[in-house]
Formats: C-alpha cells, sequence, structure tokens
C-alpha cells in the first residue's frame, strides 16, 4: 500500500508538468503569430508616398491624433486601413473555423459556402432597392455609404438567407460534406445572378458604387465602421471560446457530442448564426474578401492541431496576419497604384490552398 500510494503521488507531479509543458507548446504559435502580427503591421503603417521610419511611427502613434503631417497621415490614413485588415482577416478567418467544425466540412468558409456573396447581394440590395448609396456625385465618394447601418442589416439579412438554405438542405437531404460545398457553390451563383440583375436595373452611379463594394478593399475602414467591426468580432469571439469544449466534443461526431451534454442542432444553429454576422459586417464594409476563411484556419491546424482553445484565437491572429500581408503586397506591386485587397487574396489564396491540399494529402476536418 505504501509503494502504491508513493507511485499514485509520483504520477501526479509528473502528469501536471507533462500538462504544463503541452500548454507551452501550444502557446509558442500563438505568441509568434501576436509578434509577426504586430511587426507587419508597423510595416503597414510605413507605407506609402510618404516615407517614415520606426520612430515617426511611434511618435506619431503615442502623442495620438494631432495637427503634424505624419499625426495625420497615421491616425487618419494608415490606421484604420491597417486596423480594417486585422479585424476584418480575424473576422473572417473565426467564421471559416467554426463553420468547418460545426459543419464537419473542412472546405466550409463564408467565401465557399455562398455566404459572402449572400452578404454582397444585401449590400447591393441596399445601395440600389434601398438607397443606401453614395453620399454624393463625387467620384471619391463613390462606395461611401449614406445608412452604413441599412447596408449592415442587409448583408447580414443575405448572408442568414444562406445560412438557413444550407441548414434546410442538410437536415432535409442529410447532404454529405462534399454536397453540401457544392450547394454552396450554387448559393454563391445564385447570389451573384441576383447581384448582377440589380445592377442591370440600377443607375450609374449606383452601379459603380456596387461594384465598388464588391471589390476587397480595405480603404473602406474609416473609425465608425472599425468600432461596429470590433463591437461585433469581439463578442463573436467570446461566445466561442465560452463553448470551446463544445467545439472539441464535435470532433467526435454528433452523437458523441450530445451525449456529453452538447444540443448539437441548436449549437450548431447558433454559431451558424454568429458567423453570418461577423462575416456580414465584414462584407458590408470591407466587400468582398475570398480565401483568408478558409485558409487561414488550415495553417494554424498545421501547427497546433485540432483544439479549439487554440485554434479559434489563433485563427483570429492568423487571418489579421494573412490580410495585414495581402494589404501590403495590394499597396506595393504596382505602385503607386493601390490594387483591391480582395484580388491578392484570391490570387495568393488559390496556388496556397492547391499547396495545403498536395503537401497534406488530406485537409483535416
Amino acid at each position: 500500500m505504501k509503494i502504491h500510494s508513493m507511485n499514485q503521488q509520483k504520477i501526479i507531479p509528473d502528469t501536471a508538468s507533462a500538462y504544463r509543458k503541452y500548454l507551452g507548446r501550444k502557446m509558442l504559435p500563438g505568441i509568434c503569430l501576436l509578434i509577426l502580427l504586430a511587426v507587419f503591421a508597423t510595416l503597414s503603417l510605413s507605407i506609402g508616398s510618404i516615407r517614415m521610419d520606426a520612430g515617426e511611427i511611434l511618435r506619431a502613434l503615442f502623442s495620438g491624433p494631432g495637427e503634424s503631417r505624419f499625426q495625420q497621415v497615421i491616425w487618419n490614413m494608415r490606421m484604420p486601413r491597417t486596423l480594417a485588415a486585422i479585424l476584418g482577416g480575424g473576422c473572417l478567418a473565426l467564421a471559416g473555423a467554426a463553420m468547418q467544425n460545426v459543419l464537419r466540412n473542412p472546405l466550409a468558409s463564408p467565401f465557399t459556402l455562398g455566404v459572402s456573396q449572400g452578404a454582397g447581394f444585401g449590400a447591393t440590395f441596399a445601395i440600389i432597392v434601398l438607397g443606401a448609396g453614395t453620399l454624393g456625385q463625387d467620384p471619391g465618394e463613390i462606395g461611401i455609404s449614406s445608412r452604413p447601418d441599412i447596408m449592415v442589416i442587409s448583408a447580414f439579412a443575405g448572408s442568414l438567407l444562406t445560412v438557413v438554405v444550407l441548414l434546410l438542405l442538410s437536415s432535409l437531404r442529410n447532404l454529405s460534406p462534399a454536397a453540401l460545398i457544392l450547394a454552396g457553390v450554387a448559393m454563391g451563383s445564385f447570389f451573384g445572378a441576383s447581384t448582377m440583375l440589380l445592377q442591370y436595373f440600377g443607375t450609374e452611379l449606383e452601379v459603380a458604387s456596387a461594384v465598388f463594394w464588391t471589390f476587397g478593399d480595405l480603404g473602406k475602414g474609416w473609425w465608425n465602421n472599425l468600432w461596429i467591426m470590433a463591437v461585433v468580432l469581439f463578442p463573436a469571439a467570446v461566445f466561442f471560446m465560452i463553448h470551446r469544449w463544445h467545439f472539441n466534443k464535435l470532433l467526435w461526431g454528433d452523437d458523441t457530442a450530445e451525449s456529453l451534454g452538447v444540443k448539437v442542432n441548436l449549437f450548431r444553429l447558433l454559431v451558424l448564426v454568429t458567423a453570418a454576422l461577423i462575416s456580414s459586417v465584414t462584407t458590408a464594409f470591407l466587400g468582398i474578401i475570398g480565401f483568408v476563411g478558409l485558409v487561414a484556419p488550415h495553417l494554424v491546424r498545421m501547427i497546433t492541431g485540432q483544439d479549439h482553445r487554440f485554434l479559434l484565437p489563433y485563427s483570429v491572429l492568423a487571418g489579421g496576419l494573412l490580410l495585414v500581408i495581402s494589404d501590403i503586397l495590394a499597396r506595393t506591386i504596382l505602385d503607386p497604384v493601390i490594387l483591391p485587397v480582395g484580388i491578392i487574396t484570391s490570387f495568393a489564396g488559390t496556388p496556397l490552398f492547391l499547396y495545403l491540399l498536395v503537401s497534406r494529402g488530406e485537409i483535416r476536418q
């Protein structure tokens, strides 16, 4: 009995030590992502027609908004754009990671399931039908919504409609993961055609504004928009993290998750509605940005595995990092011409995703 007690006391400290080492290994990628995000965000702040070194950037940041040239450039132009990349990429990546789990589909994301296209249709509907278009006739005001609240609500309604249709198809016909992706492609095609139909009957100014909104462009990230995106992203991230163990339980299947106390259907509905909300808000303010919500979670899985305690927050960091890097490329490839960041993510996301397929042999769910 004494030997057994001594062995038991030895096992407990060894287990606790091993678990601490495990947490340390899992936290290291998050620290690295955070450092990389800070480095590339600083680089993003330094890029532009007015060159600024790190010291000038830091002085402008710590001194706050002001009248100096550097302060105006940082706080009125570059800082909103960089924060839009971080928040927008974080929203899309978080939505993608959550969708891939609850739909048990490694190809799920707001873009591949047609959610972004549904949000784009809602934004176009708000511009052409509801009059939430441009502020004036000046070309510089094209794409600047006079009613951003209507834009967000309409975009959310369009994305939510996509989610409802996919859920109905999945529950009524018991679609496989591959068939669900095909249904998402069909929904994306439907909303794309509906968007073109609306544009056909719109005025030149309305069509120009709608087309501008379909481009994924971080130049539309202003402070008012950023606050709304942050208010949507952080509660969604908290909600997902509170239920992080539910995500882990779903990895074992619906039946196992039900036996462990998860109300699977209700949880799946809440997650998809939340994911639709954060992706639609991003689309309403920044336009359609593809592949970030698909690629970022898989990149994180390659490093940290399937544990959603780490996968969810690290996906937010990875999504922000990918979009910041894409924006840097968009601003430097054809300098002084600034490309829409959605073009860069589409060009870069396709070969990157194919590389993941080839290098891994398969994509983990």
